[in-house]
């Protein structure tokens, strides 16, 4: 199953810097992690701002909410969740 999700992050001005920087190198971490298991299959930088949209391919709702509310910045994270299906004109036989 796809899903595109677009991901704000808003971390407080007054929040610690080194506390900040640790939980960013943590969400790289998790990122490459999930990654590498090919359920975070894309992901693209906004440009102008701290967001992401990224492409997740779950077996179900349950497991993309486990994956998202595993994130080590979730709790600074607004987010907007797409689910996707293939469309009959594409030519990647790896769209599902």
């Amino acid at each position: 199953m796809l899903t595109m999700v677009e991901m704000n992050v808003h971390i407080p001005l007054g929040f610690d810097k080194e506390e900040a920087d640790r939980l960013k190198a943590r969400e790289k971490d998790r990122f490459q992690e999930l990654q590498r298991a090919g359920k975070w299959r894309h992901i693209w930088r906004v440009v102008g701002r701290y967001a992401n949209v990224s492409i997740f391919d779950v077996e179900s709702n349950s497991e993309l909410h486990d994956i998202l509310t595993s994130l080590p910045l979730f709790p600074f994270m607004e987010m907007k969740v797409v689910p996707l299906c293939r469309h009959a004109s594409s030519l990647h036989d790896d769209d599902r």
